[in-house]
């Protein structure tokens, strides 16, 4: 799908040079000479690597639709982690440097979405939020009561994230994947 170089949102994924790339910022400039055009950041989409390009709206730009499936993950192998795609039962590896430091937060059985493009798989999301138990927690430090004191902690998993004091080695707890970040304590 063609589309505009100044009709590009944050989000889109769109095909230049030959390779894949999601918007991530897009800025619209109209300088005092010349026509107006679109300031995009790019982020490769296999990689990561940045790019910034200048799209005018007389430009086209291939806009691609990656097609998302819900998988479930199944194990582990040291290099690969393997899903299973939940309509088709299909087994698919992928690169464990593909889903990064967030791989530590998958969960046996748990349901992800994994995004690909002419069959190959590009990216992998996780929910949202997730539970995990926590293993190990420093103790409150008495007269420490500011109103932003997190003390560090471990989880299950082995990643460590900072937890408010009242929560104790045992606690079960729901962290956000993004950025390994304390959201609340589980509810039972």
């Amino acid at each position: 799908m063609k589309l505009n170089g100044n009709a590009v949102k944050p989000g889109n994924v769109i095909e230049h040079n030959g390779r894949l790339w999601t918007a991530v910022k897009v800025e619209h400039v109209k300088p005092g000479k010349g026509g107006a055009f679109a300031q995009i950041e790019l982020r490769d989409i296999r990689d990561g690597t940045k790019l910034n390009e200048r799209f005018r709206s007389s430009e086209t730009v291939e806009r691609v639709i990656l097609d998302e499936n819900e998988c479930s993950f199944l194990f582990d192998d040291g290099d690969n982690l393997v899903f299973m795609h939940s309509e088709t039962y299909e087994q698919i590896a992928i690169a464990r440097d593909m889903v990064g430091d967030r791989a530590a937060f998958l969960q046996d059985g748990m349901v992800v979405t994994m995004s690909s493009h002419e069959g190959d798989p590009i990216s992998v999301d996780l929910p949202d939020k997730v539970v995990f138990e926590v293993v190990e927690a420093d103790a409150v430090v008495k007269g420490q009561t500011a109103s932003s004191s997190y003390k560090p902690a471990v989880l299950e998993n082995g990643v460590r994230v900072l937890v408010p004091p009242h929560i104790e080695a045992g606690t079960r707890i729901v962290v956000r994947p993004e950025d390994s970040s304390y959201v609340e304590r589980a509810k039972d």
